[in-house]
């Protein structure tokens, strides 16, 4: 049985389904999923066979409104995401039925021929990736100020949430704690990798922290700097004079769209690695306690057998649980009818103090869901009660 399902609809030719099929392949490929088996991608011929019990959203390539527009509307009446997009030239009033024209679309862009954003967002709706896209720029000020200050908006530009010091830090906020709780809630970590970058202990301590919660690093090198063996695993894009406007940036406009297509494939590989860091962690601690993981659920749900037989369901989250994503287990805890409190699974280090005290307060006032660190998985699941 599938987990998920995926639908391409509209006027995609062969060659973009083949390629966005292919992106698709390889970003569910870093969760250990195969298409075929655990996803499934249909065309309009075989949507109407959809397993109604899993996770699913469809993408529309616009070009011919009226292509696939019955089966459009079947979707559209059960309420299924629908991703409209048109080509780098297209119209979305002309190429896109009407009925999708209220949905937020996505234009295909010529710098991201392997449709990357686009296959990202559909595993976005599924649940495979977070809807949280967070950046962290690690610089040096006294190098690379204005090249940091264009990815900040650029990226914002682009849909994501991203963190720079300069922008982000509220004036009498702990500068440190606030810093490094935002990096522990980033999928992905780009590294200006400047001369001198290594002379400053905070920069130092930004990348060992972010190796150390293994979130992926993006490291961008400077003209005719030698990059430091520390930074050997990382994904790179190196620049040359040609790429710079000025000793600090900004950075040319090619060379600025490479960077924002490698931030938003590696963001997957990313999300993928720390997720099955935490499940692996997680299957470690329950059989510890005698307890089993007896398989994976839709939305990535671990099935957990306890030692006297019952089951629970655990969510292991990337990044920092929020009220919303409390609310968001337990929906999908009750789409699937699993039957005891459903648990979030979270890293707790680097979470701020006034953060740890958010989600102790929502973990003591919110029934329908539990909140525990992984590092506390069995001695929790040891003594499980249900929470009434």
């Amino acid at each position: 049985m599938s987990l998920y399902e995926l639908a391409i609809l509209g006027d995609a030719t062969t060659a973009e389904r083949t390629r966005i099929t292919q992106t698709i392949a390889e970003m569910v490929a870093d969760f250990g999923l195969k298409i075929g088996d655990d996803v499934l991608i249909h065309d309009a011929s075989s949507v109407a066979s959809r397993d109604l019990r899993a996770a699913f959203a469809a993408a529309y390539f616009g070009g011919d409104p009226t292509k696939d527009v019955k089966e459009v509307q079947t979707l559209v009446g059960a309420s299924l995401p629908i991703i409209p997009s048109v080509g780098p030239t297209g119209s979305f009033v002309a190429d896109i039925p009407a009925m999708l024209q209220s949905s937020n679309g996505l234009r295909r862009r010529a710098d991201d021929p392997a449709m990357t954003e686009l296959a990202a967002a559909l595993l976005e709706i599924i649940g495979l990736l977070r809807k949280q896209r967070r950046v962290f720029v690690s610089y040096r000020r006294t190098e690379s100020r204005a090249a940091a200050i264009q990815l900040h908006d650029t990226l914002t530009g682009r849909g994501f949430d991203v963190f720079l010091d300069t922008h982000d830090i509220r004036p009498g906020e702990p500068f440190q704690e606030v810093l490094f709780h935002r990096l522990c809630d980033s999928d992905v970590v780009i590294m200006l990798d400047t001369p001198t970058y290594f002379e400053s202990k905070w920069t130092v301590r930004e990348l060992g922290r972010a190796r150390a919660k293994e979130i992926h690093i993006l490291r961008v090198v400077w003209p005719g700097h030698t990059p430091s063996r520390f930074t050997a695993l990382a994904e790179t894009v190196y620049l040359d004079s040609a790429h710079l406007s000025g000793p600090e940036g900004p950075i040319v406009s090619t060379a600025i769209d490479n960077i924002v297509v490698g931030v938003e494939r590696l963001r997957s590989k990313s999300i993928a690695s720390r997720y099955l860091s935490i499940t692996g962690r997680l299957r470690a601690d329950v059989e510890r306690i005698g307890a089993t993981v007896s398989g994976i659920g839709s939305h990535r749900a671990v099935s957990i057998v306890l030692e006297d037989k019952r089951q629970v369901w655990a969510y292991p989250i990337v990044g920092i649980p929020t009220a919303e994503l409390l609310n968001d287990v337990a929906e999908k805890a009750k789409r699937a009818d699993y039957k005891d409190v459903p648990i979030l699974v979270y890293d707790h280090v680097g979470v701020s103090t006034a953060w740890s005290d958010h989600l102790k307060w929502l973990d003591d006032n919110i029934a329908i869901v539990r909140a525990i660190k992984s590092a506390e998985a069995s001695w929790v699941l040891a003594a499980w009660e249900h929470k009434s």
